[in-house]
Order: structure tokens, then C-alpha cells, then sequence
């Protein structure tokens, strides 16, 4: 379902500018520079709202918290907490997670968090969930050895699908749970996963971390056969 407008979008998103990024590109290889005493620089795939943005940054004011949505209407949201807050460890960008070899030098994000994406469950839309092969592939190189994924789903089978394919690729799987907060909260929640938790609705939760320098080879692509009555035509 498509978000509605939020109403005066343009301006509000002006207002909380100081914390958006218009030209990511630039920064590559040098993000660590825009909060003094930097140690860690930590990606967010998809901020929506920002529960889980804010809550990170409290948590750990020694990073910076870069967090990437290419919904508008979302990210303002999430903007205003972080500038009514007067959080200064994040920034926001506006884009697409596959533009993100544009925007990282390889090994420089040491945190990768992937929260609640969309599914995508028809087979065919495989390619697009943010746990695919390409993109896995991506986070690895942008990742140093030692980095990690920290991912949460509600989506069982979409987990355990995701679970194959960072093991395919070479990522070693840690902390691997299908009910994150069974014995009670756990962690910093986005806003579905705090709505998701009220209502039962078990959260799975793993991280996986790049162990060594090279990933294994990307799956080869599957080939469209030709029925041999349409290849004349």
C-alpha cells in the first residue's frame, strides 16, 4: 500500500535539512568525518519512521548512524524525532539500498541493520528482498572484516530463507532466534516490531558477520528456456 502525502512534505523535510545528506556520493570513504570522535559508522537499510534510527543513536553516541529510505513521506517522520531530539549522530539519506556501492568505500560501514523489509513473496520478486544474493553481496564489500548484519523479520519463511542465503554467500550466522523477545523485550524496536510484540507476533532476529575478505560466488543467474515451437518466430 502506497503511503499518503504527508501534508506540507516539502517544507517539513526543509526544516530538518541540518541531518540529510543531498549528495551521499561525496562522502564516500570519508563519513566517520561528520561526527567528532567517530568510532563505528553503522548503516540502517530502510529507516521508515525512525523508532529504531533514534533509539540506536541514543544508545550508541560514539556512531554514526546513516540511514538510507527512499520513502519520503517515512523519512520525515523519522528526521523530525532525530531534530526534535537533538540527536547529532544521524544522517538521512534519500535513496535506494542499491545504490549504496555509490555511497560506501569498501569496509568502511562496520554495522549493517536490516529491520522488517518488505518481503517481496511472489518467487519471481526474489531479486528484490533485501536479503538476496546481490545485495548481500553488496553489504559484503562495503563491510570490513569483522562487520556484521543484524536483521529482523516477522516473516518466518522469509528468515529462513534469508538464513541460506548469507550462509550461501559466506556470511557466519550468530545469534540466530525466531522469537527475539520471548522472554520479554529485548533491544531497540522499530515501530512495527513494538506493535508486532504486543500483539504475539514473534520476531526472528539473526546477525551475520564477514569472517574473511572474498564472499563466495553469486548463484548464476536462472535461464528463461524458449519453447522450441517459438524459436522460428
Amino acid at each position: 500500500m502506497r503511503m499518503r502525502n504527508k501534508k506540507n512534505l516539502i517544507p517539513r523535510m526543509e526544516r530538518c535539512s541540518a541531518v540529510q545528506v543531498f549528495d551521499p556520493a561525496s562522502l564516500r570513504g570519508r563519513w566517520a568525518g561528520l561526527v567528532p570522535g567517530c568510532a563505528q559508522v553503522r548503516a540502517e537499510m530502510g529507516c521508515g519512521k525512525g523508532a529504531f534510527t533514534a533509539g540506536m543513536a541514543r544508545l550508541a553516541p560514539e556512531a554514526l548512524i546513516v540511514a538510507l529510505e527512499k520513502v519520503p513521506n517515512a523519512m520525515v517522520t523519522a528526521m523530525e524525532l532525530v531534530c526534535a531530539e537533538e540527536i547529532k549522530n544521524v544522517r538521512f539519506i534519500d535513496t535506494d539500498v542499491a545504490n549504496i556501492p555509490d555511497i560506501f568505500a569498501p569496509g568502511e560501514v562496520d554495522v549493517i541493520y536490516i529491520n522488517f523489509p518488505d518481503p517481496w513473496p511472489r518467487k519471481r520478486e526474489a531479486k528484490h528482498r533485501l536479503t538476496a544474493p546481490r545485495f548481500l553481496a553488496m553489504y559484503w564489500d562495503i563491510l570490513p572484516v569483522g562487520g556484521r548484519v543484524e536483521y529482523k523479520t516477522d516473516q518466518a519463511w522469509l528468515f529462513d530463507w534469508s538464513l541460506e542465503q548469507f550462509a550461501a554467500l559466506g556470511y557466519e550466522l550468530r545469534e540466530v532466534t525466531r522469537d527475539l523477545h520471548g522472554a520479554g523485550p529485548t533491544g531497540v524496536m522499530t515501530n512495527y516490531e513494538a506493535r508486532f510484540h504486543e500483539q504475539g507476533v514473534p520476531i526472528c532476529r539473526c546477525v551475520a558477520v564477514k569472517t574473511r575478505a572474498e564472499h563466495a560466488p553469486l548463484p548464476e543467474p536462472v535461464k528463461k528456456t524458449v519453447p522450441a515451437e517459438a524459436a522460428d518466430l
